[in-house]
């Protein structure tokens, strides 16, 4: 089991599954708009709020990522020498 569990989370630092995460990260966008289209609609200033919040942390989160993966471009291009 232990094995399987290790694996899990080298899949999850490997160039696959940071581009898994992205995705999964872009794919919340779409329910945050429809959120932020209802708020709007309904002139709900709380909701925008916590859209707005939701938001800022989908772009942090998929900076992250894109951040981690440019430093796996960056150990793979210095583990060639």
């Amino acid at each position: 089991m232990s094995g399987k569990l290790q694996k899990a989370k080298g899949f999850k630092k490997s160039r696959t599954g940071m581009y898994v995460s992205i995705a999964t990260s872009l794919f919340g966008v779409i329910g945050t708009v429809k959120r932020g289209r209802q708020a709007r609609q309904e002139g709900d200033t709380l909701q925008l709020v916590d859209v707005a919040v939701s938001a800022a942390g989908i772009v942090t989160g998929v900076a992250l990522l894109v951040r981690e993966l440019r430093r796996l471009d960056l150990d793979d291009v210095l583990g060639d020498d």
